[in-house]
């Protein structure tokens, strides 16, 4: 499969999060979104992980930066999710496709 680097952000359905996984404090991905004006429904999470940074204030402490998720859509393609929590608000964004 040829991987094609995007780092764009999406916009979520609104209420197609995953609710069993936002209960336990991690970003539910969404099971619609939109990019580049099309719709993207998710079939299957292949995978998550944690993306981990040093605390700006050192120390030696670890907080997580991004919650990943590699996922396949409805029309076959697997696509690598990112959350990235802010204060405010968490940024979905899309950081490559495979066709």
């Amino acid at each position: 499969m040829a991987q094609r680097r995007i780092a764009e952000e999406i916009t979520p359905e609104p209420g197609s999060f995953d609710a069993r996984t936002m209960a336990r404090g991690v970003p539910g991905v969404p099971r619609r979104f939109r990019w580049r004006d099309r719709e993207y429904e998710i079939a299957e999470v292949v995978r998550s992980w944690k993306e981990l940074s040093d605390a700006p204030a050192g120390g030696g402490d670890r907080y997580v930066r991004r919650h990943a998720y590699l996922v396949c859509t409805t029309r076959g393609q697997q696509m690598h999710l990112v959350a990235e929590r802010g204060r405010h608000r968490t940024r979905w964004l899309l950081r490559s496709v495979a066709e």
